[in-house]
């Protein structure tokens, strides 16, 4: 996984949508948002400083990005948009947006983590770190479009974030909008909703359109650049430099023969700081190395730089919300399709845990 990721220009749309509701000028506002085409890339700042931008237009508004992100509609997502509406299932719709994310955000870092009555459609904290107001738009949309396609709206168990709101009221409006406890401050960004709903029919599927949205979809990726030089560099590097116990900054700006200040700017660049991109990089690895059962718990510590294994097991609880163990024994009774991540279940002996 990457975190050098973008948006797609078609989701500065939800902006201009809200701008006219509102009947706001914002001429700076819009004229940045003309600068981009709905098939263009948008870097992640851009959109944070957009937000942070509009919603002080409006600071008698309790939680603005939330109102932003109820104006979606399907084109605001692209084909990925009209392609979830054709699935055959709420399933298949979340299946199917996780496999075609990275027409979103240039990478694939959504999860779907299935544990007994719930399910989640969830993303780290490091993997897209756009900020809260991002953040709330984004879910609001989400909800918003699921809310659309049912007579009775559809309403989440439990909502999460990684930032926090800016106030009280704005707590509370988040509460109200979502219709669901909502958490803050966590690991991940996560909309949970009761596993039987996997199974709810998607009022407007049709399977012969999907199959064409499908092809399109396939068609736009294989069009997109898989990685930059130096991202491609970053991926290289990285796992050596952790076997050798070099995680550090300094260590991958000698790796790369650049100063640490330009690693950190070209990092920033695309949204991240170094640890951000560590943390997301090691998350991956550690999941890529858990489903090679040759190898031990312990093989796969030294390999993502960790000295001892417990320290390992708390680095992958924090990122993926369960144990190296019982992650990889999770893996083993989901079907592949489904991304085998859980929330911990009570501990029991077991030596890999």
């Amino acid at each position: 996984m990457s975190m050098l990721l973008r948006l797609t220009g078609a989701w500065t749309g939800l902006l201009t949508d809200w701008l006219d509701t509102e009947a706001m000028p914002a001429p700076d506002i819009r004229a940045t948002l003309a600068h981009y085409a709905p098939d263009d890339a948008v870097p992640p700042e851009v959109w944070r400083d957009l937000l942070t931008r509009a919603v002080a237009l409006r600071p008698e508004h309790t939680a603005p990005e939330l109102a932003i992100g109820s104006g979606v509609q399907p084109h605001h997502v692209g084909v990925l948009g009209y392609l979830v509406l054709a699935t055959d299932t709420l399933g298949e719709a979340m299946l199917a947006y996780q496999r075609y994310e990275r027409l979103f955000y240039g990478v694939n870092v959504a999860e779907v983590a299935i544990s007994g009555a719930s399910t989640e459609l969830r993303w780290p904290a490091t993997a897209v770190p756009l900020g809260q107001l991002a953040d709330g738009a984004a879910i609001a949309a989400l909800i918003t479009f699921l809310r659309r396609q049912w007579a009775e709206p559809l309403s989440p168990m439990q909502v999460r974030f990684s930032g926090e709101p800016h106030s009280p009221e704005a707590e509370e409006a988040y509460a109200a909008f979502f219709r669901c406890p909502v958490v803050f401050n966590d690991v991940h960004v996560a909309v949970r909703f009761p596993t039987p709903l996997l199974a709810l029919p998607m009022p407007h599927r049709d399977p012969a359109l999907r199959t064409l949205l499908d092809r399109q979809a396939q068609a736009l990726l294989r069009t997109m650049p898989e990685s930059s030089a130096f991202h491609r560099a970053l991926r290289q590097a990285l796992p050596r430099l952790l076997t050798d116990g070099r995680g550090s900054l300094q260590d991958m700006a000698a790796a790369l023969h650049m100063s640490p200040r330009t690693l950190q700017r070209r990092l920033s660049e695309h949204g991240a700081n170094w640890q951000q991109f560590l943390d997301h990089a090691r998350a991956g690895l550690a999941a890529e190395y858990l489903a090679d059962h040759t190898l031990s718990l312990s093989d796969v510590a030294l390999l993502l730089g960790f000295s001892e294994q417990s320290a390992f097991t708390r680095a992958f609880r924090r990122w993926h919300g369960s144990t190296p163990g019982r992650w990889r024994r999770h893996a083993s009774e989901l079907p592949s399709a489904l991304t085998p991540l859980a929330p911990d279940e009570p501990a029991g002996p077991n030596k890999d845990d």
